[in-house]
């Protein structure tokens, strides 16, 4: 593999794998109770040649199209040329987790899908590539938030119950929003699930995400992401605390860390900031 990259979340397993060279080889898995597997091409070029029971199938991966597949079912297939793939393990249990917060209850499987063309879920799956490559700095709660939206895309979009209905528009109450915020303030380095925030304001993952973002605008790891920053400008006005001290008091996992996202979010270094405050 020249790219081999893994991370957990809460509900699903995360992975980068690619190859950069063209010789044949072929994959063989046994069937087992793991559940479904996503694949995500990030690159155009790949073809699989997959053996069914009674026929053999040959398939071209655009960039961004995707495959579903049940774990569930023996899978055997030619791998001819390079691939870069993000993949995105999904058990049974996950996928019911997805469902009911979707309101969607019910739902066991999702549809077979072979290079199909998604860009949706494409973007939703690139996103999580930063965190990938630097696990040390990955947010809990962005991971979640990320993977929960690409679970409740999934059983919306392949879970064979037709379009989902219109979600009806709903905030927090005062209460629960206060709440939620200062839980999330109490955990300003991200390490903290959704889960564990919806569960104190007694509501379910995916009500209490989208009642959050109509709330305030922004999704749950925004709003932190906004408050780690704020603190960090306040530190840097008013203290001459080093850099590195005030990464740490913020919750970033080191001054790179720290300097990356300042930079990014406020258009210059922190030690400029500071120094132009």
């Amino acid at each position: 593999m020249s790219v081999n990259q893994s991370l957990t979340g809460s509900d699903i397993a995360i992975f980068r794998k690619a190859t950069s060279g063209a010789r044949l080889d072929q994959v063989k898995t046994a069937a087992s109770d793991r559940g479904f597997v996503l694949g995500v091409s990030l690159a155009a070029g790949h073809t699989r040649r997959i053996f069914h029971p009674h026929q053999v199938t040959t398939h071209e991966f655009a960039e961004n199209t995707i495959y579903i597949r049940d774990l569930a079912e023996n899978y055997k297939a030619d791998l001819s040329t390079p691939f870069d793939f993000l993949l995105f393990q999904i058990s049974q249990a996950s996928l019911t987790r997805f469902a009911d917060d979707a309101e969607l209850s019910g739902i066991t499987s999702l549809s077979v899908e072979t290079a199909s063309k998604d860009i949706v879920l494409s973007n939703l799956a690139r996103a999580l590539m930063p965190a990938l490559e630097r696990p040390q700095e990955a947010s809990a709660l962005f991971v979640e938030q990320m993977t929960t939206a690409i679970g409740t895309y999934l059983v919306q979009r392949y879970g064979g119950q037709g379009k989902a209905a219109p979600v009806r528009i709903r905030t927090l109450s005062r209460v629960h929003e206060d709440l939620a915020k200062s839980i999330l303030v109490e955990n300003l380095e991200g390490d903290i699930s959704i889960a564990q925030v919806a569960e104190a304001c007694n509501l379910s993952r995916g009500y209490f995400i989208r009642a959050f973002r109509e709330t305030t605008g922004m999704t749950p790891y925004q709003w932190l992401l906004s408050e780690r920053i704020n603190r960090a400008r306040g530190l840097l006005r008013t203290s001459n605390a080093p850099l590195a001290e005030v990464a740490i008091a913020c919750g970033f996992a080191d001054q790179s860390h720290f300097t990356r996202v300042f930079s990014t979010i406020a258009g210059v270094t922190p030690g400029n900031w500071r120094r132009n405050s």
